[in-house]
């Protein structure tokens, strides 16, 4: 079998969890004897493919297109949907104008004019940004979704959420693939404690590129008060330098910031960390905390999304826009002993040997349609 990745654009000039699904899924999958291609080409040619795997239904300007090719070409479509809802967010989280406009503006409006601004700020521009302005947001993810055979949710929740905002989805063929950790990469025991790490034993961490969905700004405030070191890895999105820089001007003598890390001393940090925090406004998964789970930390997490449906009753749970609640959930985290039942539950559930085998599940659903 062989198949072809495609997303948006930016995907490696502007990487995210949608980037390390896409890589990881590929690997694990070459391991079980399927050919994968990854590309951000909007219409490349697919002779040799057996089918097209795309994702991110909340990017349908790229998808539209890529879609629009495979069915051209015959191919048969599936659909990773990373289907978040940020809309919250959106109301809530962000401040001055944009706070404004997000109050004013339906969510698939809002979507627009995102698309919008970042073709004018950031030189996002293709064709298919001309295909979102022309048809609407809310449109082309129809377009999008009427050309796919089989959807791959990361969790039941999500797919829920999918056909609550497109009911014809409900007649589809679908297949939960699970977002992953590489246990391989994240080996508790195979992983060597790290000198340079020493300085942040039993340290509060939070792992994730910086910006306001992520919500680390109510995280450093939340620590405030609390005798605990806070260490932030990641970097600033492109539009959230802003955000970042408020995030500096506000960190107390407590807090560390030291940018984004590779997978090995990723590992080794997450190893003298007690608890990890991922409070973010909204996530589908929230893939630092599988790995930190799975590295013996304790989690907080956000309430808001698709957590519960990973994590049960194996995390501490907070409202990311309740600073009393976040650090509640952080102190409770951080007195409570380490479950070893959460690392075994991750190791159970949510490996990638597993999400490819159910990928896998979802071609054969396609290719027999």
């Amino acid at each position: 079998m062989k198949v072809l990745f495609q997303s948006r654009t930016t995907l490696f000039s502007v990487p995210g969890g949608d980037t390390v699904q896409m890589i990881k899924t590929a690997e694990y999958l070459r391991r079980l004897g399927v050919a994968v291609d990854i590309s951000t080409d909007l219409e490349p040619n697919l002779d040799g493919y057996d089918l097209v795997h795309l994702f991110n239904l909340i990017r349908p300007q790229e998808v539209y297109l890529q879609a629009r090719n495979a069915k051209g070409a015959g191919k048969p479509v599936v659909l990773s949907t990373i289907y978040a809802d940020y809309s919250e967010f959106d109301r809530k989280g962000r401040v001055g104008a944009g706070r404004l406009v997000s109050n004013i503006f339906s969510t698939s409006q809002l979507e627009y004019l995102k698309v919008l601004g970042r073709g004018l700020k950031n030189r996002e521009v293709n064709k298919g940004t001309a295909a979102l302005l022309c048809n609407g947001y809310r449109a082309l993810q129809h377009k999008v979704i009427a050309m796919t055979d089989v959807f791959l949710p990361n969790s039941a929740s999500e797919m829920r959420r999918v056909i609550k905002d497109f009911p014809a989805c409900a007649q589809g063929c679908y297949v939960v693939v699970p977002n992953a950790v590489d246990t391989t990469l994240f080996d508790y025991n195979g992983t060597a404690d790290a000198s340079e790490f020493k300085c942040y034993q039993g340290c509060v961490l939070c792992v994730g590129r910086i910006e306001g969905i992520k919500n680390q700004l109510n995280l450093v405030r939340a620590m405030r008060d609390l005798p605990w070191t806070l260490v932030l890895v990641g970097k600033p999105a492109p539009n959230h330098v802003g955000y970042y820089e408020q995030i500096v001007r506000e960190a107390g003598p407590n807090v560390h910031i030291i940018g984004q890390l590779g997978h090995e001393k990723l590992a080794r940090l997450y190893k003298v960390a007690r608890v990890h925090c991922l409070v973010s406004w909204m996530e589908t998964t929230g893939l630092s905390s599988l790995e930190a789970g799975v590295m013996g930390c304790n989690l907080t997490i956000t309430n808001k999304g698709d957590t519960r449906d990973y994590f049960q009753d194996l995390a501490f749970y907070c409202e990311p826009d309740l600073v009393e609640s976040i650090r509640d959930a952080i102190v409770r985290a951080y007195q409570a002993p380490v479950n070893p039942g959460l690392r075994q539950h991750v190791i159970d559930n949510f490996t990638w040997e597993k999400a490819a085998e159910k990928t896998l599940e979802g071609y054969r659903h396609a290719l027999r349609s």
